[in-house]
């Protein structure tokens, strides 16, 4: 169904073409800003929301000052509230995903993703205890995603490409709503075929270490000359990363229709161990999960207060890594 990629992509570094102008700041400074910006101007992205619709609108206006050829997707869902009686009330939403594009010299793409949202209440238990809703900024959650993307396509924007990218800032990624799946059913059977590879970004800040995870139907070729290659990067240049011997998030919707996986996250657990393996934890403030979906924990303030430069370094950590990775996978030499 896919390209050989394996094929056509080299094994050896091949430094990212980066104008004088982008030479001024270090790797990360770009997704940094935008991060901050859209956690301070943005909280409360739940799908269907008016803020998950004007962050949908400023991330269409980013995409095309830097040159993407940029559309909106709608599409309905929805979710179950429970009662406090235990009942079952049915909420319809329509979900804002924004998709920019940019050509190669042949049609095969790799396809970048990060979930727009943030968590919706589902329940109110989780709104008393303040999980999602309306303050949340996101900033871990995936704010970070978001930050790095948007760097990521402003240093690909600025020179020619063999192969194309794809990015996808996707409403209804979270648990449920089933955004992702809603995209893979959409695709067409020529985009289906011309996506060479998926890239997840998600929840990039807490956490010990960056975690690059093959999807379970990632070809070993494919795992070789992505997570392979993220790790031996990441070696190169000091950062700490590793893998999951099993990918603890599971099948999502690309992985399960077939598609090359990279999943890139980062996270306190132990190197190499799989889901319901002990973990490690960085501290007290920041137990694997404890950020997750929380308003008085995932955002600005307090995450620069106990992990004080953690966002500086790990945006800096992501974009150093991924950059010239990418650069590689869009322009392997021959």
């Amino acid at each position: 169904m896919f390209g050989p990629l394996w094929l056509r992509v080299a094994t050896v570094l091949t430094g990212a073409l980066i104008s004088p102008l982008a030479l001024a700041s270090p790797p990360g400074h770009f997704a940094e800003q935008q991060i901050r910006h859209i956690a301070t101007y943005y909280p409360g992205r739940m799908s269907g929301s008016p803020a998950e619709l004007m962050a949908a609108d400023y991330l269409r206006q980013q995409f095309s000052a830097l040159g993407f050829k940029t559309n909106t997707r709608q599409f309905n869902t929805g979710y179950h509230w429970q009662e406090e009686d235990g009942s079952l009330r049915w909420h319809k939403l329509t979900a804002t995903s924004v998709i920019a594009a940019q050509a190669g010299s042949v049609p095969q793409e790799i396809l970048i993703v990060a979930h727009l949202d943030t968590w919706t209440p589902q329940n109110s238990s989780e709104s008393h205890r303040n999980l999602g809703g309306l303050r949340l900024q996101g900033v871990d959650d995936n704010a970070s995603g978001l930050g790095v993307m948007l760097e990521l396509a402003q240093q690909l924007s600025r020179k020619p490409l063999h192969y194309g990218v794809r990015f996808v800032a996707l409403s209804a990624g979270e648990s449920a709503l089933h955004g992702m799946e809603d995209y893979v059913e959409r695709m067409s059977q020529r985009e289906k075929q011309n996506t060479l590879l998926v890239v997840d970004l998600n929840s990039l800040i807490t956490g010990e270490r960056l975690y690059f995870d093959s999807g379970v139907n990632t070809p070993l070729p494919v795992r070789k000359q992505t997570r392979d290659r993220a790790l031996s990067l990441a070696r190169q240049l000091g950062i700490a990363a590793a893998t999951h011997r099993q990918n603890p998030k599971g099948l999502n919707a690309f992985d399960s229709a077939g598609f090359p996986l990279l999943d890139v996250t980062a996270s306190s657990g132990t190197p190499g161990s799989k889901e319901g393996e002990p973990q490690r934890h960085r501290s007290r403030h920041f137990p694997e999960g404890t950020t997750r979906h929380q308003t008085d924990r995932d955002n600005l303030s307090y995450l620069d207060r106990w992990l004080p430069g953690q966002i500086t370094q790990r945006t800096r950590d992501c974009v150093s890594v991924l950059l010239p990775l990418l650069s590689e996978l869009t322009n392997p030499r021959v």
